[in-house]
């Protein structure tokens, strides 16, 4: 039996046996976790999960917290005033050995549920979340936000200086995240160099529970 399970915003096909590399779990080595958000079944029977299969979930030991390979950036500016920039990245992730593969009877009390340290965080500092927001037009929400500074630091990728670089282009809370379109989106994406990360890393998601 297969399974396709979701974590850190990927998806990964595994099978019982199989070692896997995630995106970093807020878990030591030697820890069981459990995957409970299972898109799919596979063995002789397809189930496929509405978005998740229900009572369905991947248990897994986790084997070391690594880094992946270095990744080298650099960029160079050809104007009068050049300028060039060199960075290196590892990213984060969690070795595990996936132990078993449960099509129902997931048990969601005796086992560690495998959640991202971004979420961990979070649910820690969950009492420095925003207040909740008053139901509204977007737009208004998002124009009421303006005097309200929120630690954007909860945000999964977001440290100091992406913090700094929201704050001067005017995004001081959740709020105005939650609230944003498509459209802002790619203007943000364009105008700050993100990438692609608001959308990789689900920031309107995350701010929309966060400002709760």
């Amino acid at each position: 039996m297969f399974a396709v399970l979701k974590t850190g915003g990927k998806q990964y096909k595994v099978q019982a046996g199989d070692l896997l590399r995630v995106e970093l779990l807020a878990a030591e080595a030697g820890d069981k976790v459990q995957f409970n958000e299972i898109l799919m079944l596979g063995g002789d029977k397809l189930t496929v999960g509405a978005p998740f299969v229900e009572g369905a979930a991947v248990q897994a030991e986790v084997i070391d917290n690594i880094k992946a390979d270095k990744v080298i950036t650099y960029h160079k500016r050809r104007r009068k005033h050049s300028s060039q920039r060199t960075r290196g990245h590892r990213q984060q992730l969690t070795l595990l050995r996936v132990t078993d593969v449960l099509a129902s009877g997931a048990d969601k009390s005796g086992i560690k549920e495998a959640v991202g340290t971004a979420i961990a965080r979070r649910a820690a500092h969950g009492s420095a979340a925003a207040a909740p927001a008053k139901k509204a037009a977007p737009k208004k929400a998002a124009a009421a936000a303006t005097d309200v500074k929120d630690d954007l630091k909860l945000l999964s990728g977001v440290g100091p200086a992406l913090e700094k670089k929201l704050n001067e282009a005017g995004v001081t809370s959740f709020a105005q995240i939650a609230a944003w379109t498509e459209a802002d989106i790619a203007a943000f994406d364009e105008k700050l160099s993100f990438k692609g990360r608001i959308e990789r890393e689900g920031w309107v998601a995350q701010a929309q529970d966060l400002a709760k």
